[in-house]
């Protein structure tokens, strides 16, 4: 049980599957300049948790707290962190990657992180959106500049950055094309789609053609297979790694470009995802709630890849 000094969070001490995580007491951080302390009311859970938990990728070796996503409640403010108060309700990414740390009951972030929590939302929700929100948003409208009338495959449209990203495109006034496996079909019209394939039984590469932009979320081949559906001058934006100095020297010869978008905390893309919540144009599915304690059944059900939507850690 956490006193006035501690917290509850959850840690790991070694690199494997969710079993390694566990309940464990720490001291509650202090705000530093510039610095927000926040209770925790909710915190999503992205691919990039289970896959830190194990393999470590930028974070290294355990012992780390993991988490990116929150919303919840300003308890404390640093020296500089103008603009809030304690008591305000508040959303944000904690900064990528080596900031992670909301998988607790408190977290310190810095102020420019975070933006006021629109009130036509709860903390599961507001907590399930900035990582993939902030994905799409600079993926769709930092990098590639994505306009009324213009049309937009989305690999993978289902998933927690996909589901996002539609909802943001249509936003924008873009005809979305998405993949996904058929079951998740009516949930992706629901969305707005203007057209779903089935990725099994349905080849993308034949199926699409003169497309202004590609989201890849999946990674693998799919951006360098992606190219050649795209209209001359349209652009590839992949939130993986990987893909290879191929993907870049392929898309130059067909007249098109590649792009790689790794996610970074950002105070006005978190406003204007702030914007479309506020206009009703943009909410996350909630594909499950976890407590803080049961974090590793968070992450189980996660590893299987089969969920729609966001999981989300809720904190008491």
């Amino acid at each position: 049980m956490s006193t006035v000094n501690t917290m509850r969070a959850i840690s790991q001490d070694v690199l494997g599957g969710p079993e390694v995580l566990k309940e464990v007491e720490l001291e509650r951080p202090v705000p530093r300049t510039n610095e927000v302390l926040v209770r925790v009311r909710a915190a999503g859970l992205n691919p990039t948790d289970w896959k830190h938990r194990a393999a470590g990728l930028f974070l290294g070796e355990p012992p780390f707290v993991l988490g990116w996503d929150l919303s919840g409640v300003v308890e404390a403010v640093g020296l500089g962190a103008s603009g809030f108060t304690p008591g305000d309700e508040v959303f944000g990414m904690l900064p990528y990657p080596y900031g992670a740390g909301a998988h607790a009951e408190y977290v310190v972030a810095p102020a420019r992180a975070l933006v006021p929590k629109p009130a036509v939302i709860d903390h599961v929700q507001a907590g399930a959106l900035p990582l993939v929100a902030l994905t799409a948003w600079q993926a769709l409208v930092e990098r590639a500049d994505l306009q009324p009338g213009q049309r937009i495959l989305i690999h993978a449209a289902a998933g927690g950055v996909g589901h996002v990203a539609v909802q943001i495109a249509k936003a924008r006034g873009a005809y979305v094309i998405g993949t996904a496996s058929s079951g998740k079909h009516d949930f992706l019209r629901k969305l707005g789609v203007d057209e779903v394939i089935d990725y099994r039984e349905t080849d993308f590469a034949e199926a699409v053609k003169d497309v202004d932009v590609v989201l890849d979320t999946v990674g693998g081949d799919h951006s360098l297979r992606s190219l050649p559906v795209l209209r001359p001058g349209g652009v590839v934006v992949s939130i993986l790694p990987g893909a290879g100095e191929e993907l870049y020297t392929e898309a130059e010869r067909l007249g098109v470009r590649a792009e790689f978008v790794l996610v970074d905390a950002d105070r006005a893309g978190m406003r204007a995802i702030a914007e479309l919540v506020e206009a009703g144009k943009l909410r996350p599915t909630i594909a499950g709630t976890f407590p803080l304690a049961d974090a590793a059944g968070a992450h189980a059900l996660g590893d299987t890849g089969r969920t729609t939507g966001k999981l989300v850690l809720t904190v008491d």
